[in-house]
């Protein structure tokens, strides 16, 4: 059986030489387990998604698609209004970096994921943002 870890944040606080999240990576045996990055919940809690993905290669089989509004502070509690969403490439996120390590990481499935009350326009113009994208 083939597990996924998904994570949202509270993973990343400090342990030993790393953080939780390495640990965690560490421990787990890369025939059983692979991991699902959601971006938007990697940077929040202050890590760099594209460094992570280069990082941990071909332990990333999926990656959730999100952009965190400009302006907004991330911290580790793994928590946030989804109001923060927003259109990818108008936030804080490297989108064009991140698509970079991730085809490099060999990542699977790409999901544009928007839980704002503002969705149907954000994911067209996501859509519309990913199309024009030279890599």
């Amino acid at each position: 059986m083939l597990a996924r870890q998904r994570h949202h944040g509270f993973e990343f606080q400090p342990y030993e030489d790393g953080t939780l999240y390495d640990l965690i990576v560490k421990k787990t045996d890369p025939r059983y387990v692979n991991f699902e990055m959601d971006i938007l919940w990697a940077f929040y809690p202050g890590q760099d998604p594209a460094a992570l993905l280069l990082k941990y290669g071909s332990r990333y089989k999926t990656l959730h698609l999100k952009d965190l509004r400009k302006g907004v502070q991330g911290n580790m509690s793994g928590g946030g209004s989804p109001e923060n969403d927003v259109a990818l490439g108008t936030g804080q996120i490297d989108i064009p970096a991140v698509l970079k390590a991730a085809s490099q990481a060999g990542v699977e499935h790409y999901y544009i994921e928007d839980e704002s009350s503002n969705s149907l326009i954000q994911v067209p113009q996501s859509m519309a943002y990913l199309k024009s994208l030279r890599l």
